[in-house]
């Protein structure tokens, strides 16, 4: 059974950066690709960003593509997400995944383990 936990989130001024990490233990962090989503107040779950078991493939929605960046060190089980200029509408509660297979999606059937998830507010 792996464990997924997130942390990093808080409050930030619209234009400014957080870094969220995603430390997971009891399965081979190395061999699965994971992903990134977040759920605002009211609406659905939604892909943010996905990494290849290996760091070399990744994936964004487009809504933060050039902004966001997801990485990984395998040495320390644990993926990160670099958000920059930040916007009033990240906010929501992200949540790291693991896939089920070493290549990423986007698609949230394709995740079978997930963590608590962190707050992540960002003020105009």
């Amino acid at each position: 059974q792996v464990q997924l936990v997130e942390s990093g989130g808080g409050l930030v001024q619209a234009g400014g950066s957080l870094r969220l990490s995603c430390a997971a233990s009891g399965r081979t962090f190395s061999s699965y690709a994971m992903g990134w989503f977040r759920q605002a107040p009211g609406k659905e779950r939604e892909f943010v960003a996905a990494i290849s078991w290996n760091g070399g493939t990744t994936y964004y929605v487009d809504s933060v593509e050039g902004r966001f960046t997801i990485s990984r060190d395998n040495a320390k089980n644990t993926v990160y997400l670099q958000m920059n200029s930040l916007k009033p509408e990240d906010t929501a509660v992200y949540y790291c995944a693991m896939d089920r297979t070493a290549w990423p999606h986007r698609g949230r059937v394709n995740y079978g383990s997930w963590g608590q998830g962190t707050q992540v507010t960002v003020s105009s």
